[in-house]
């Protein structure tokens, strides 16, 4: 890193914790302004905040790796994070999701559930599920800032410098790197509350989109069709996936070579959690901090558009590795090391700074959610539930160090991004998302059979740890399984949510599905019926698809392709806003 480069990503890391001080007294009024900014923000800057929150360092650099190794097939593997997530949410989720009118999703539990025992025990291993996700995210960008930064900020210059402990700091410099970025973030996070991540959020979107836009022309410019012909692997381009990858057996992506199997837990993953909607992350709490129902729609509408030039840039990354140098050790390792040997000086500081800001967008967001949890879901209940709100602001600077700390430990432990990741999406998370699509549409799931599922799921992730390495689509559907017998048996064998909680439950927020004696109240708008939010869902999960894949295959010089996806989405666009846009205004 040139003098120029470093003065850059210097100056960006003074302007956010320069915006953390700045809000600092602001968000410390009470915790509705410290998590949900007074539900005061524009919708617009909601939505960059929720899509940058997406565009992390850390993704972005697992995302290139599976390319690098999968080609355009590796799509499929994305479904495992809920990729179309806004899909769902912006046909009908987002809108249930405002009209809770709580703090956290796992206060949430209180307005499906009630204030009875089952209900206490729902929110309770909602927000426990949703701290252990928190730590487990900051524990897989961990991984990834390490991975990133020890090649941009290598620490044995300073090493050779020091009298002791010298070698001690080469050997373990990714970690050292790591903690000190976070404790950076952590610090803006702390003093700011959602004011200041989203107000550096906006920022971080422009830096970063500017710097995705120029990797992504940058690597369309230099990387010819002639190049790509003769480095990229035959099939790269097609994006229907194989039922088997023969190439990949017997090496380090054996896990890969069954891709039938896995692309069909990846989509069931993914249909599910987007069915069950937004829940143990930061993604809800974008949702509940918007101003109104139609606002939160919004939000989840105008998402995918801050994200297509992260798709173009994996791309360009990808390609110029191809191009350059088509066998890495790591592929993890890929994207910076194409960054550093591809950019000059001067435009490598505002790459740089640009991807910390992905960095820092998704751990201040994921943070500041996490100690949500504790603090509303957890502390308050149990331990203070008279505290003021001076009290608790404080106890939520405390939680945050706490998961961050908690994060830290879970990241020293593993050995790469991809296997955290995989872990975290098909293990962790799986025994949440059965629970998580019942409650919304199953009139007799109760409080204690979610709770059941929840706790289910969590000793099934267990498995791998008695029986030993196990793939990841067998692990998932077992989890899946073991979380919805728990929570039909336990709910069927408990006493139903009272009549009046379901009652106002489906009178406010107005869910479709398996109501049963539960009366449907009030006015309905016209775009609320099932099959018509179902249908905007499915049509708008096309429309993301192309519209995410359309840059990709400009970047590669296959305009037909691009072209197809961009008239794809087009067309889902266009069907979308007499289906789906013309209705909002009644939601008002």
């Amino acid at each position: 890193m040139s003098a120029a480069d470093l003065a850059i990503v210097g100056l960006y890391l003074a302007v956010v914790i320069g915006v953390g001080i700045w809000y600092q007294q602001r968000a410390a009024k009470d915790l509705d302004a410290y998590f949900l900014g007074g539900k005061s923000l524009p919708w617009p800057a909601l939505a960059m905040s929720g899509a940058v929150s997406n565009f992390d360092l850390t993704g972005t650099m697992w995302m290139v790796s599976v390319m690098y190794v999968l080609g355009m097939q590796s799509w499929w593997q994305h479904w495992m994070w809920g990729v179309t997530m806004p899909a769902f949410t912006l046909a009908y989720l987002a809108r249930w999701v405002r009209r809770s009118r709580v703090m956290t999703a796992a206060e949430w539990m209180r307005t499906r559930f009630g204030e009875d025992a089952g209900g206490r025990v729902a929110r309770y291993a909602s927000a426990a599920m949703a701290v252990v996700v928190t730590a487990a995210a900051i524990g897989y960008a961990f991984q990834g800032i390490g991975k990133f930064a020890a090649v941009y900020f290598p620490l044995a210059p300073l090493a050779a410098r020091l009298p002791v402990g010298g070698e001690w700091l080469v050997e373990h410099q990714r970690a050292v790197l790591a903690t000190a970025i976070l404790a950076v973030t952590t610090l803006y996070v702390v003093m700011g509350g959602l004011y200041s991540v989203v107000v550096t959020d906006v920022i971080q979107t422009i830096v970063l989109t500017v710097a995705a836009l120029w990797i992504a022309g940058f690597a369309w410019w230099h990387v010819s069709p002639a190049e790509i012909a003769a480095h990229v692997p035959p099939g790269f381009v097609r994006v229907t996936p194989s039922w088997r990858l023969e190439h990949l057996e017997s090496t380090d992506q054996e896990a890969y070579a069954a891709f039938g199997f896995l692309t069909a837990a990846w989509v069931v993953k993914g249909l599910l959690l987007n069915a069950g909607g937004p829940a143990q992350m930061y993604d809800a709490q974008r949702f509940l901090a918007a101003r109104t129902v139609r606002d939160a729609a919004k939000i989840a509408a105008a998402w995918p558009f801050f994200l297509v030039a992260r798709w173009a840039m994996v791309a360009g990354i990808t390609l110029l590795a191809l191009t350059a140098f088509a066998s890495a050790s790591d592929p993890e390792e890929v994207m910076p090391w194409v960054l550093k040997e591809h950019l000059p000086a001067g435009v490598r500081g505002i790459v740089v700074a640009g991807l910390l800001a992905a960095f820092m967008s998704t751990f201040s967001s994921t943070v500041n959610a996490g100690a949500a949890f504790v603090v509303r879901d957890l502390w308050q209940p149990l331990v203070r539930p008279a505290a003021v709100e001076r009290h608790l602001v404080r106890v939520s600077y405390l939680a945050t160090v706490g998961i961050v700390a908690a994060g830290i430990a879970i990241g020293r432990q593993a050995s790469s991004i991809g296997g955290i990741w995989s872990w975290m999406m098909m293990a962790l998370t799986a025994g949440a998302i059965v629970p998580n699509v019942l409650r919304w549409h199953w009139w007799r799931m109760n409080g204690w059979g979610y709770a059941a599922g929840i706790a289910g799921g969590l000793l099934l992730t267990l498995v791998p740890q008695v029986l030993g390495t196990t793939p990841d689509y067998v692990l998932f559907a077992g989890i899946c399984l073991g979380a919805l017998v728990a929570s039909v048996v336990v709910s069927l064998a408990t006493p139903p949510t009272a009549p009046a909680v379901l009652a106002e439950f489906r009178r406010t927020v107005r869910p479709f599905g398996w109501w049963g004696p539960v009366r449907m109240e009030g006015a309905v708008p016209r775009g609320e019926t099932a099959g018509r939010s179902l249908g905007n869902a499915f049509l708008a999960m096309a429309g993301i698809t192309c519209l995410y894949l359309a840059p990709m295959y400009f970047v590669g010089h296959w305009y037909a392709r691009a072209a197809a996806c961009g008239l794809g989405f087009a067309a889902a666009a266009l069907v979308l806003w007499r289906t789906w846009y013309r209705h909002l205004a009644e939601e008002e």
